[in-house]
C-alpha cells in the first residue's frame, strides 16, 4: 500500500484512474534506476602533433579508437560510455572521417578540432578541411531531419536570445575547437596573434563552438581541457569553462554561446568569409602530400598483432590454392 499513500487521491477517480497513477508513478521510479549503459562519442581531429606532450607519440595514417568507461555513483548505477575516434592525418581521409558518424550516429556526436597555433600559416588549410570533412559526413550519413533537430538542440546551446543567433551556422553537433602549442604561440608577434585569435573566435561563434587554448606546460589549460573531455564523453563537469578570456596576449577561453560580432569586432559573417579575411592577411600554405603505400597491411601505423597474424594465414592459403591451379593448368596442357 506504500505506493497507494504516496498518491494523492481524488474521492471521483476509478479505480483505472487509480491504476493508471499507480502504473505512472511506477514506471517514472523505473526509469530513474536504469542500468543499461549510456554511451557519446568522440571525434578528435585537425592538425598533425598540435598537442604537445612528453611522450612521442606513435605516428600513423589510420582511424585510431578507444574508449572510456565510466560508473555512476548509487542505487541502479549506470554504466556510461564514451567512444573515442582520432584521425591521425587529414591527408586522404574523406571517407576515415564518415566512419564515426556512421558506426554511432548523430544524437550523442561531437567533435574536438585541434589545431596547431605554432603553424599561422597553416591553421585555416587544417581548419577548412576539418569542417569540410565534417559537413560531407552529414550530408552523406544524416537525414535532413535530423541534422535540423539537432541543429536546434545546438542553437539552445548557444542561447535561443543570443543577439546573433539568427546570423550563425550552427553545427548540428557539440564541437569545441582546441589551439595546441600556447606555449609557442605566445612568443609570436602581436599582430599575428590577433589575426590567429580574430580568426578562431569568428569561426567559433559562427558555428557554435566553444574554443580553449592549450598547452601541457600549464596546469590550469591543462585541466580545463581535460574537463572539457569529460563533458562531452560523460557530461560532467557540467560546466567545464570556469572563466571566459578574450585577450590574444594570453590564452584564449570562449566557452559556448559567450562570445559575439561586436566583442570580437567583426561584422556578422561566414566562415567562407572569414577564411579569406585570414588568408589575405596570413597566406596559407597547402597540405603536405603523404606517402601512402601500396599496401597499407604492410604500414607500421596500421599494425595489429591478431589481425596480422589472420591476414599471414590468408597469405598462405591464397598461395596454396595458385600454386594448386597453376599446376592443374599445367597438367591440363600436357594432357
Amino acid at each position: 500500500m506504500s505506493e497507494l499513500n504516496s498518491i494523492e487521491l481524488d474521492s471521483s477517480e476509478t479505480i483505472q484512474d487509480i491504476a493508471l497513477k499507480l502504473v505512472t508513478e511506477q514506471l517514472k521510479n523505473d526509469s530513474h534506476l536504469k542500468i543499461g549503459p549510456s554511451e557519446r562519442t568522440i571525434f578528435v581531429l585537425g592538425s598533425k602533433g598540435a598537442v604537445n606532450r612528453d611522450d612521442v607519440p606513435r605516428p600513423t595514417l589510420a582511424l585510431e579508437y578507444s574508449f572510456g568507461r565510466r560508473t555512476a555513483s548509487g542505487q541502479g548505477a549506470q554504466k556510461n560510455i564514451c567512444n573515442v575516434w582520432e584521425l591521425g592525418s587529414l591527408v586522404n581521409s574523406n571517407q576515415l572521417i564518415e566512419v564515426p558518424l556512421r558506426s554511432h550516429g548523430l544524437a550523442t556526436f561531437s567533435a574536438v578540432i585541434v589545431l596547431d597555433l605554432s603553424l599561422p600559416d597553416r591553421l585555416w588549410t587544417d581548419l577548412e578541411c576539418v569542417l569540410n570533412g565534417l559537413k560531407q559526413a552529414l550530408e552523406k550519413n544524416c537525414s535532413s531531419k535530423e541534422i535540423a533537430e539537432m541543429q536546434e538542440a545546438m542553437r539552445q546551446k548557444v542561447g535561443v536570445d543570443h543577439v546573433d543567433l539568427n546570423t550563425l551556422e550552427v553545427l548540428p553537433f557539440p564541437v569545441i575547437i582546441v589551439g595546441g602549442k600556447y606555449d609557442q604561440f605566445q612568443n609570436l608577434d602581436s599582430e599575428i596573434k590577433k589575426h590567429v585569435c580574430r580568426c578562431l573566435r569568428s569561426i567559433a561563434h559562427a558555428i557554435g563552438a566553444a574554443l580553449i587554448f592549450y598547452t601541457s606546460k600549464n596546469t590550469a589549460l591543462t585541466k580545463m581541457t581535460r574537463d572539457a573531455m569529460n563533458y562531452l564523453g560523460f557530461g560532467s563537469p557540467s560546466n567545464p569553462f570556469k572563466t571566459t578570456a578574450a585577450d590574444h596576449n594570453g590564452p584564449i577561453v570562449i566557452p559556448f554561446g559567450a562570445d559575439s560580432w561586436e566583442k570580437i569586432g567583426v561584422t556578422p559573417t561566414n566562415s567562407e568569409r572569414i577564411g579569406l579575411n585570414y588568408s589575405s592577411q596570413i597566406p596559407q600554405v597547402g597540405t603536405e602530400k603523404v606517402a601512402i603505400p601500396d599496401d597499407p597491411a604492410k604500414d607500421g601505423g596500421f599494425r595489429e598483432r591478431v589481425i596480422d597474424e589472420l591476414r599471414a594465414l590468408k597469405d598462405e592459403e591464397l598461395m596454396r590454392l595458385l600454386k594448386d591451379t597453376e599446376m592443374r593448368m599445367k597438367f591440363e596442357a600436357v594432357q
